[in-house]
């Protein structure tokens, strides 16, 4: 009886990780129909392989010099990279800097997946 209760418990906690956070997405794909500003903060050549239609690209190693660029602070922001560490960096520099509408998007296949619904 444990196993089978504790097979079931697994199940329930991959199924869970596979499906995402539903609520996160739906808020991404919100923000972008807002017309948040999409930036990629991958290296240029990769943003010339592949990148988010509309994506402004502003490196990681760049953003800090750039942040003119992004107009007001209170403006919707939605970051992304390749996996989402960089990304992430980036929200906390944005959060640092004082913007205070910042979406991290993780990695560009996670941002196509959640604006795809």
């Amino acid at each position: 009886m444990n196993r089978i209760l504790f097979i079931v418990c697994l199940f329930l906690s991959f199924l869970s990780i596979a499906c995402g956070n539903g609520k996160e997405e739906r808020e991404l794909a919100e923000s972008i129909a807002r017309g948040a500003l999409v930036v990629d903060v991958r290296t240029p050549n990769e943003f010339s392989i592949e990148h988010y239609p509309g994506a402004t690209n502003i490196p990681i190693s760049s953003l800090a010099l750039r942040l003119d660029e992004l107009g007001a602070k209170d403006r919707e922001i939605v970051v992304y990279c390749q996996s989402g560490g960089r990304s992430l960096r980036a929200k906390t520099l944005l959060n640092d800097e004082g913007f205070t509408k910042v979406k991290d998007a993780g990695g560009l296949d996670h941002l196509f997946s959640a604006t795809s619904k």
